[in-house]
């Protein structure tokens, strides 16, 4: 089953930024207890040599999750960052917007492609140059009305809402219409991730894994 498919099934990914190696795959852990299988690490722009940095923990993700999860890379910026992503063994690529060369090189190494997009000119464009799933983000700042009004004209369309998920806001993303949600850190809460409570990191995925089931 691909990210796309699964995706389809869950209906939710988790992703994590400026999370140190060690505590992320242990984070990652409590959530795959929790039921989450799809997950986004995401590269750190702060960092000098970030690619190389998110590389690092997308390897070591495969390492220990193998094909229980979907592992894949966000916030992915250039071709060069699709490339270390797939070396460290990525499986999809989320991007904030829709860089034709970023979509072209996923697709060229046979990684699912999902670019952010907000207006309806962009979404479609994002579909027309390869995209699986067009990321609407900001979602929350768009909100319900927009995405309810999107789907009119562009039902054909998988969307995946970032921005504002959280499991009270998700029984309305779903109800308009969106595939799946992605969220970040309404699971790695950073109170969370500095006292490395993985109890309650797992607790969280938990209820977010429990909105989407009610959903359906």
């Amino acid at each position: 089953m691909n990210v796309v498919e699964e995706l389809k099934k869950t209906r939710l990914m988790v992703l994590a930024r400026g999370v140190p190696k060690d505590v992320l795959v242990k984070g990652v852990a409590a959530i795959r207890e929790a039921g989450v299988t799809v997950f986004e690490s995401t590269f750190d722009h702060r960092i000098a040599n970030c690619a190389a940095e998110n590389a690092e923990k997308i390897a070591a993700l495969k390492a220990v999750f193998g094909e229980t999860m979907k592992i894949g890379a966000g916030t992915v910026l250039s071709v060069e960052e699709v490339r270390a992503a797939h070396d460290a063994g990525a499986e999809f690529i989320v991007s904030p917007d829709s860089d034709p060369e970023v979509i072209a090189e996923t697709k060229h190494l046979g990684m699912a492609s999902i670019p952010g997009a907000m207006t309806p000119s962009e979404i479609k464009r994002a579909w027309a140059l390869g995209a699986d799933i067009v990321k609407l983000f900001p979602a929350d700042d768009l909100g319900y009305h927009y995405i309810q009004n999107l789907k009119g004209p562009l039902p054909h369309i998988p969307l995946m809402a970032t921005g504002g998920v959280n499991p009270d806001t998700i029984p309305e993303f779903l109800s308009r219409g969106i595939l799946a949600v992605g969220t970040g850190i309404t699971v790695f809460r950073p109170d969370l991730v500095k006292a490395e409570d993985y109890e309650g990191i797992k607790a969280l995925a938990a209820a977010h894994i429990e909105a989407i089931r009610k959903c359906k």
